[in-house]
């Protein structure tokens, strides 16, 4: 997959659906066929059944997997990423996520200050822009919702992963490669993400109150039915979490009581 061949358009479905979420006066109808039309439902089903079928080759017919793109630093990283989340329980804790991002992302390559130059919400297009970390971020997420207690970490840990790829106070996502982040000595002049999300304080923000070790492979439904629209990414800035604020609290409150 060439990236100006996926990239473009996936850059124009988010931007379809970012206009779409902010239509203030759109019916139920119009609504439907405008997130229908903007493909980013389409775009999450393919990743993840490519991610499946990758799963499915490794653990039920034990071969080795080539997963080969022209660039290797997009479509690649997101199908292997989510291949390791299906099938290792250890990178669905929160530590071990952070480490499949440093390592699958971060590491190899994934040309964060290209693809995330500017936001979907930007009338301007940048040529190799592309909101590929989001897409993985939106399958983390569908996944946290068909296996709710499978994953360590919360939609929140997702949110800020995402708002700090695009814009950040701390240096895990600038630059495009490490070759370019040893250059512009990112370790030696900026501050790590991870550890201020490990420290205790914070750790707990993000954490699933729900969560029990699952060592088994989790199989994701790719069905329409299955497959959702992330509100709490795509509705966030015009939905009020005030209600979801309370509900989130109300679980912890409930599972430290027992």
């Amino acid at each position: 997959h060439q990236h100006s061949g996926r990239g473009r358009p996936l850059q124009e479905s988010f931007a379809r659906l970012v206009e779409a979420c902010s239509d203030p006066v759109a019916s139920v109808e119009r609504w439907l066929a405008r997130l229908d039309g903007s493909h980013w439902l389409s775009h999450v089903k393919a990743a993840l059944s490519t991610a499946c079928l990758v799963a499915q080759c490794l653990d039920r017919e034990g071969c080795k997997v080539l997963v080969h793109g022209a660039e290797g630093r997009d479509t690649t990283l997101l199908v292997t990423a989510l291949a390791q989340l299906i099938l290792d329980p250890a990178c669905r804790t929160l530590e071990g996520f952070q480490g499949l991002l440093q390592r699958e992302w971060i590491e190899a390559g994934h040309p964060f200050q290209l693809r995330c130059a500017r936001s979907g919400c930007s009338h301007a297009r940048g040529k190799r822009e592309a909101p590929l970390f989001l897409l993985f971020l939106d399958c983390v997420w569908q996944l946290s919702r068909q296996f709710p207690l499978s994953l360590e970490f919360g939609e929140q840990l997702l949110l800020t992963l995402f708002d700090n790829a695009y814009a950040s106070a701390y240096g895990t996502f600038l630059c495009n490669s490490e070759k370019e982040r040893s250059l512009c000595k990112v370790k030696e002049s900026t501050h790590s993400l991870w550890a201020w999300l490990n420290q205790p304080e914070e750790r707990q923000k993000y954490l699933n109150p729900l969560y029990s070790h699952n060592p088994l492979v989790i199989w994701p439904s790719v069905e329409p039915q299955s497959i959702q629209l992330w509100q709490g990414f795509f509705l966030r800035w015009i939905r009020p979490s005030q209600h979801l604020d309370e509900a989130w609290g109300e679980i912890w409150r409930l599972v430290q009581g027992n």
